[in-house]
């Protein structure tokens, strides 16, 4: 059985409504929207997620990068890893749009970093989803960011200061 080829996914974000726009056509309400010098931080509810509260999002988009974590429901249970997901964004004013180029990092934080959606990647590859220099990009940034993750150990907030981002992650 293949993978099956999902079509590009296109997030706009209006920074001033503070909406995220799904390519499915959903909508969300942020709990969080603001810029920062070094690209977008975001915190959207999650309430279909029976173990998450919501989703934080950092937009980095001098590193091509969107960084997430979920943040669980219960104050006793422990969040999932960290995802470094490559992306490629456009700012227009108030709109932030990213296109997901399908291929990321898991950071559980304390272990080695890996890389995930890989198959989906290819698909999308194979399929003519994504264009040639997106998947030169994503495959590019992917490398790029778990060699420099391992010169930090796997440390993401470490990675983050040498990056010149100097808040806590995770920020809960």
């Amino acid at each position: 059985m293949g993978t099956a080829i999902t079509p590009q996914l296109v997030d706009i974000v209006d920074t001033v409504t503070a909406v995220r726009s799904y390519s499915s056509g959903m909508t969300r309400t942020l709990r969080t929207c603001q810029v920062e010098r070094w690209g977008l931080r975001m915190e959207c509810p999650t309430p279909e997620d029976p173990f998450s509260d919501a989703e934080v999002t950092w937009l980095l988009p001098h590193l091509n990068l969107r960084l997430t974590q979920s943040k669980p429901r219960s104050r006793h249970a422990k969040g999932g890893p960290s995802v470094l997901t490559a992306v490629r964004v456009l700012r227009d004013g108030r709109t932030w749009r990213t296109t997901d180029l399908l291929l990321g990092l898991a950071a559980p934080g304390g272990t080695t970093a890996r890389i995930v959606r890989s198959e989906e990647f290819a698909a999308a590859v194979a399929g003519r989803v994504l264009r040639v220099g997106d998947a030169d990009l994503a495959l590019c940034t992917v490398h790029q960011t778990l060699e420099e993750l391992s010169r930090f150990r796997h440390d993401l907030s470490s990675w983050l200061a040498y990056k010149h981002v100097f808040e806590v992650w995770p920020p809960f």
